[in-house]
């Protein structure tokens, strides 16, 4: 089949020129079509719950992208190092593979996922296996099949063996007629990039799998993640984390937006502590499946003040990229997250300069900031 071998070509140059995986899972498609089980119409599940079992056993798929080591690391405090599984097709780093356990697993390959899952008992899993905005644009046929087949695949291994699945969205599941500023959960959603579009099917894709078959789908749309364990990843966001080692390496930095952006954003710790609360939230108090979350929303030159109360140097210039501009002029600009703050008491930690100060922390300790300080 011609297209899938034009996939697994284009799978195989993104992985050899890719900077950095980070927020990026690749997945090599070997093939495309539906998965060979169907859902039984009178179907009905249930996830296992924490009266049920001691601890849940957690799988964790695209594991080595942004979110997936921090959250494994959190999960396996709580939980025990052995109840939760790293997943992804890349090679781990060592500090990663021996911190825990780590097996290959590609998401388009049905029957060994479903073989995972069935052998180490899992009871929650995390899908976070995606290609993100930019990169989604850059080859659309691949970002389809990783973003939507591949969902497919975890929607219908979750319900047929009673997972509490979980999903992330993002700002991007939004378009340029929703609203900006603020954006509520609940309005119209047109997004204008694969990955917005594919993000939209997974909402809608694991309501209707609550809703029809009972599985326990939970959801967050995520803003802008800003981390310092990892390098941007091919996201529109991703200048918020690029800010910060250009400010430490060079003392100049390029912006991609214009600086009078506004995006909402939130730094990864607040962003692991939400998904693990509507993970943990009883399924009673959710009174939907899918919800915003927001911590701050600044600018480009919002965040370039910032950094130069600790880079006074700093020198700040702006190209703006036509590709991703166009797709943060389409996203909101303010997360209304009230549902979020009422249903489950989600409550972040970081504001703005408490961002940078953190980023700073673990990034300059040995730096010209740290000198310079």
């Amino acid at each position: 089949m011609p297209i899938v071998r034009n996939l697994g070509r284009a799978a195989s140059q993104l992985l050899q020129s890719s900077g950095c995986g980070c927020g990026v899972s690749l997945v090599p498609v070997r093939a495309i079509g539906v998965s060979p089980r169907q859902v039984a119409s009178d179907a009905s599940f249930h996830s296992v719950t924490f009266s049920e079992s001691d601890h849940p056993r957690v799988l964790i798929t695209g594991g080595l992208g942004q979110l997936g080591v921090g959250l494994a690391k959190l999960l396996r405090k709580r939980f025990g190092k052995n109840n939760v599984i790293l997943s992804d097709i890349r090679k781990p780093a060592d500090n990663v593979f021996y911190s825990g356990p780590f097996i290959f697993a590609d998401i388009l390959d049905y029957k060994n996922l479903r073989e995972i899952v069935v052998n180490n008992r899992i009871t929650w899993l995390f899908h976070y296996s995606a290609l993100l905005s930019a990169v989604g644009e850059a080859n659309v046929p691949l970002a389809r099949a990783v973003n939507i087949t591949g969902l497919h695949n975890v929607l219908d291994i979750a319900a047929e063996h009673n997972l509490r699945l979980f999903v992330p969205s993002t700002i991007g599941a939004f378009g340029p007629t929703s609203p900006r500023d603020p954006t509520p959960d609940l309005c119209i959603q047109r997004p204008r990039t694969i990955y917005g579009v594919s993000k939209v099917h997974a909402e809608l894709m694991g309501e209707y799998y609550h809703y029809r078959y009972g599985l326990d789908f939970r959801c967050l749309r995520y803003p802008g993640i800003i981390s310092a364990d990892s390098q941007p990843g091919g996201g529109t966001t991703d200048y918020a984390v690029q800010i910060f080692h250009d400010a430490i390496k060079t003392g100049k930095f390029k912006c991609y937006l214009r600086p009078d952006t506004r995006l909402p954003m939130m730094y990864i710790d607040d962003c692991l502590k939400a998904t693990l609360d509507i993970m943990d939230a009883p399924a009673e108090a959710l009174t939907m499946r899918t919800y915003n979350i927001s911590a701050m929303s600044f600018t480009p030159e919002e965040l370039a003040q910032e950094v130069q109360k600790y880079v006074p140097e700093l020198q700040v210039t702006y190209s703006v990229d036509q590709v991703r501009q166009a797709i943060a002029d389409s996203w909101p600009m303010n997360f209304d997250d009230s549902n979020a703050r009422r249903d489950w008491s989600w409550k972040h930690d970081y504001d703005l300069p408490e961002l940078v100060t953190t980023m700073f922390s673990y990034l300059g300790s040995d730096s010209r900031i740290a000198q310079a300080n």
